[in-house]
């Protein structure tokens, strides 16, 4: 093998070869012990805040164990984490600095393969865009979904039931007691969130583009299979290195495309719309915003799971989770893309799932009508998103007033008031919570106002410039762009302007006439910039809009060529 970590340890200069010798005894390792073997960084993500991430403090063992047995040598080393519950003002910006950490530190470390330990929402994109900009042999590893618990006799989900729950509260038919106690019981073990959110989705979507076991993505957190598949990890990484299997010959334009198509059969994220455009743009591959409709337009929604369907991960898991996602799917694929195994999806894809009620069939979809729909208009002229799967049909044409929150602290301040101005046909449009904003806070699902939720209202049109958390549903537009805070026409809306939805001819309008648009537009004064200093007035500088993945624009490759990894100079440190 001729191995990376090779540069540190058998450089040609003696005293560069003793000092690095020298530093790895002071660490515990033994150069009998690791000399001529690949090495292997072990990146763990979990930390006290981080409840999905936290069975790796215990899975890392096995992950050890499998790359020991299978001939390597394991070094575990931590990054920081993005823990979506506790991150603010958002947990997106804090991807493109956790890709940073995994990109540096692989590059400036003596390894020769990766195994990075993910789950919650942003730390899965987060290694795979570190990972593709340094293109060494790389599996991600999930610490898997929590427990379903249970609340007055029945199932509940954290994420997707939590939603509804808040929204029965809000109405009058819960108790400030029985909130109580679905705030003890609803997280009832650590792991992500057991629904098809944004955890559940990147996951499926690393293992369908190679850079996952095929069947570790779905298996629980309290599984002892998940210990099994850990061990199955340390040891494939060990082979990969030995077969030069990398990134850059994972995650091809194809491969992609497959993880796009399975977005609209999962009834995935609008959150992996960003992070899909990110990963790639990291390859110096581009994914225009309309190829995520284009490429969905023929897959049905054959997953009956939350949030557009019923049931929760561990069912979903039990019928075959998405190895018979993607046996169904394969039709749709191209199943000449490889796995982590180093064989096609083809061969690797052949079990049927034995339960039609949970994973059904192209034939008989659980909905016909599925994946991300992008709106265009002068309300949004670089696009907006839909997720046709959770959102309300009859909403898909309709026009209505608009009224507008300038902030979300503005919209908590209104939205449970019985004089606000708004009717089951009024727009809500949430603004200045863009990338270059704030960091694009999962607001776009705006609350339902409190005195329409009393009246049965349960969903309406609502359009923001932020994203919207994979667990929610609605007919919720979101990702507006160009956002408000850098002039986009959604900073222009006023209280009362007819908005026009149309979404099967993918519209979206202000009944405006250019002139009326025009004359706001010179009206608008410069957003202020929120950020002082640090990485947050970094990232509102240099952040892409959402239509281009919101990664830094000094991270992105011109092309091809430009992303492949080019080692460091080794020499005396």
């Amino acid at each position: 093998m001729n191995l990376r970590s090779e540069q540190w340890f058998n450089h040609k200069s003696f005293e560069t070869r003793f000092q690095h010798a020298s530093a790895m005894r002071a660490c515990g390792h033994d150069p009998e012990s690791y000399a001529g073997k690949p090495i292997i960084g072990i990146f763990n993500s979990w930390n006290d805040l981080n409840s999905c991430n936290a069975p790796h403090k215990e899975l890392v063992e096995y992950v050890k164990k499998g790359v020991l047995a299978a001939g390597g040598y394991p070094i575990e080393m931590h990054t920081i984490t993005t823990a979506a519950d506790f991150n603010k003002p958002s947990d997106l910006p804090y991807r493109n600095l956790m890709s940073m950490d995994v990109e540096e530190m692989i590059r400036s470390l003596p390894l020769d393969g990766i195994v990075l330990l993910c789950e919650c929402d942003k730390t899965t994109p987060a290694q795979l865009m570190g990972a593709a900009s340094c293109d060494l042999p790389t599996l991600q590893f999930a610490a898997g979904h929590r427990s379903t618990a249970y609340f007055k006799g029945k199932p509940v989900n954290y994420g997707t039931d939590l939603w509804k729950y808040m929204d029965m509260y809000k109405a009058g038919e819960l108790t400030d007691e029985e909130m109580k106690e679905l705030e003890k019981g609803i997280s009832c073990s650590f792991g992500g969130c057991p629904v098809m959110g944004t955890a559940s989705t990147m996951k499926s979507v690393s293992e369908i583009m190679g850079m996952m076991l095929p069947g570790t993505s779905d298996i629980p957190a309290t599984d002892s299979r998940r210990k099994i598949a850990a061990e199955q990890t340390g040891k494939r990484i060990v082979d990969m290195v030995k077969e030069e299997l990398t990134p850059s010959k994972l995650m091809t334009e194809a491969a992609f495309h497959n993880a796009i198509k399975l977005l609209a059969a999962l009834g995935g994220s609008t959150n992996a719309v960003l992070h899909l455009t990110a990963i790639a743009g990291r390859l110096g591959i581009r994914i225009d915003l309309k190829q995520y409709q284009e490429l969905s337009d023929d897959v049905p929604l054959i997953v009956n799971l939350q949030p557009s369907g019923l049931y929760g991960m561990d069912d979903y898991f039990h019928a075959g989770g998405l190895s018979g996602v993607i046996y169904e799917l394969l039709p749709r694929l191209d199943g000449d893309c490889l796995t982590a195994l180093g064989k096609p999806l083809k061969e690797v894809y052949t079990k049927k799932s034995e339960s039609p009620d949970i994973i059904t069939s192209l034939e008989q979809p659980f909905k016909s009508e599925s994946g991300i729909k992008v709106l265009k208009g002068n309300l949004a002229p670089s696009g907006a998103i839909l997720k046709l799967s959770a959102s309300s049909k009859k909403l898909w044409k309709h026009e209505g007033k608009a009224y507008v929150f300038d902030s979300y602290e503005a919209m908590l301040e209104e939205i449970d008031s019985d004089e606000l101005d708004v009717d089951a046909s009024t727009v809500l449009i949430l603004r200045n919570c863009g990338p270059s904003a704030l960091g694009m806070p999962e607001w776009g699902e705006i609350p339902i106002p409190t005195k329409l939720l009393k009246e049965g209202i349960d969903d309406m049109v609502r359009i923001s410039d932020a994203r919207m958390s994979g667990t929610s549903y609605g007919t919720a537009i979101l990702h507006a762009s160009p956002e408000a805070a850098v002039g986009g026409n959604i900073a222009i809306v006023q209280n009362g302007d007819i908005i026009e939805v149309d979404v099967e001819q993918g519209l979206l309008h202000l009944r405006l006439s250019d002139e009326i648009i025009e004359q706001r537009r010179q009206a608008l004064t410069p957003f202020p910039q929120r950020y002082p200093r640090g990485f947050l007035k970094m990232f509102a500088e240099h952040v892409l809009q959402a239509d281009e993945g919101c990664d830094l624009d000094f991270l992105r490759p011109h092309n091809k060529e430009e992303a492949r990894f080019v080692p460091p100079i080794v020499g005396r440190s």
